[in-house]
């Protein structure tokens, strides 16, 4: 349990970290940084998504390998470890996000998820 304990604070700090608007321009500013976190948001988006039975989770799906696609064509041979660690806390974040949204009937986190979301999936459609 002392583990648990150590980690905390730092699982916080990266909390809100992802969750300030400068965190986003800072991920466009490293597209690989970019990828990772919004690969590991779609990945959050889509497993709750399922829980929930959601239909959307086709479409978030589709999202997520697109994404997917672009973070593997951006990875250099060294990237691996990094990358895997701005996903699994985009993805964390934001599952937290969503969990606050749904089950604490949370405007803000639902809009909050929302924005971080259309921010991944606009640099798709543009």
């Amino acid at each position: 349990m002392g583990g648990i304990k150590t980690h905390l604070p730092i699982g916080l700090i990266t909390f809100l970290t992802l969750l300030s608007p400068a965190a986003i321009k800072a991920d466009i500013e490293n597209p690989l940084q970019y990828f990772a976190s919004c690969t590991g948001r779609l990945s959050a988006e889509m497993e709750h998504q399922w829980l929930l039975s959601k239909p959307e989770s086709d479409t978030t799906q589709i999202h997520r390998d697109a994404m997917l696609d672009l973070l593997s064509a951006t990875m250099g041979p060294d990237d691996g470890r990094q990358v895997l660690a701005w996903r699994i806390e985009a993805k964390v974040a934001h599952a937290g996000l969503l969990t606050r949204a749904t089950f604490r009937d949370d405007t803000w986190a639902s809009q909050r998820a929302e924005q971080m979301l259309q921010a991944c999936t606009s640099i798709m459609m543009s």
